[in-house]
């Protein structure tokens, strides 16, 4: 704030502005060189089917189902995550295409499936599919 004393009109006091200003244009500055050196990570988003009908996969294949209560199913039969690492190398121990489905009900978060995944890939599996 200033304040002038004199003159015609007597004692005026306005607050001065600038200093706001300067501080105004700092922080625009500084909110727009912040995005351009910030990336984010990339991620590959699963687009819902086009159609509601999804074909099981063959006998041949091993679907792990994550319920929505957190239990865990390969085949159809129940299995404990304490388990899951022996089941899976003791299913693929004697076949050549170490590929597996991995299904996951709709309320499961994506942390749980990420977890089933990576006992996946830490018994050999080369592929793991959604399905």
């Amino acid at each position: 704030m200033g304040m002038f004393v004199g003159g015609k009109r007597g004692i005026v006091s306005d607050m001065n502005v600038v200093p706001l200003i300067d501080i105004l244009l700092v922080l625009l500055v500084i909110f727009m060189i912040i995005p351009a050196h910030y990336k984010g990570l990339d991620v590959q988003v699963p687009q819902p089917p086009t159609d509601n009908v999804v074909a099981p996969p063959p006998a041949s294949v091993v679907v792990v189902q994550v319920l929505a209560d957190g239990t865990l199913r390969m085949n159809q039969e129940p299995v404990s995550w304490d388990r899951l690492g022996a089941r899976i190398e003791e299913v693929f121990k004697l076949r050549a295409v170490r590929v597996a489905f991995i299904r996951g009900d709709a309320p499961v978060e994506f942390g749980v499936v990420a977890k089933v995944i990576d006992a996946l890939h830490t018994s050999g599996i080369a592929s793991v599919l959604a399905c």
